[in-house]
């Protein structure tokens, strides 16, 4: 399964176009947005996207029922601020990531085979614990000046960091 990851969008909606048609071309199976969307209007610019998506919600994210409302209406699922998902026979932990200490906590468990996460704008593929650790960097290209997404392969857990400009 090939899985697009996704974090920071902050309204920039030409760049979640470029992102959603990217993942759309790559034929992800499935979507994980690591929050940050930040108002409800952008949820409806990820209609679009053929895979299913699930997020959760950044520390920008102010106006969560509307913006889980609109995600619903389009048919994305937003589970709140952590989620756990479970896709050939791995454990994915998916948060935005700004409290460092949980992020941590999550590494040093042993209890999930990949974290992914956000929040920090700067794109990251590393091991830790035996645990694969990606942050899939920003996709508005607001702070880096990189807009990112992050691509998963589950069967091989090789993961890479695609540009999006």
């Amino acid at each position: 399964m090939k899985i697009g990851i996704i974090s920071d969008t902050h309204d920039r909606l030409p760049f979640i176009d470029r992102a959603i048609r990217k993942m759309n071309e790559e034929e992800v199976d499935l979507v994980l947005h690591a929050g940050d969307y930040c108002a409800p209007f952008a949820a409806f610019r990820f209609k679009p996207l053929k895979a299913k998506m699930i997020g959760v919600f950044g520390n920008n994210d102010a106006e969560k029922e509307l913006l889980r409302r609109n995600f619903k209406d389009i048919g994305v699922e937003i589970r709140g601020r952590f989620a756990e998902i479970k896709v050939d026979g791995l454990k994915i932990a998916l948060l935005h990531g700004e409290e460092t200490e949980l992020l941590n906590s999550l590494l040093n468990t042993g209890s999930y085979n990949v974290v992914i996460y956000g929040h920090t704008h700067q794109s990251e593929i590393r091991r830790k614990n035996g645990v694969l650790v990606i942050n899939p960097g920003e996709a508005c290209g607001y702070l880096s000046g990189k807009a990112t997404i992050g691509l998963l392969d589950t069967s091989t857990l090789d993961a890479v960091i695609v540009p999006i400009q």
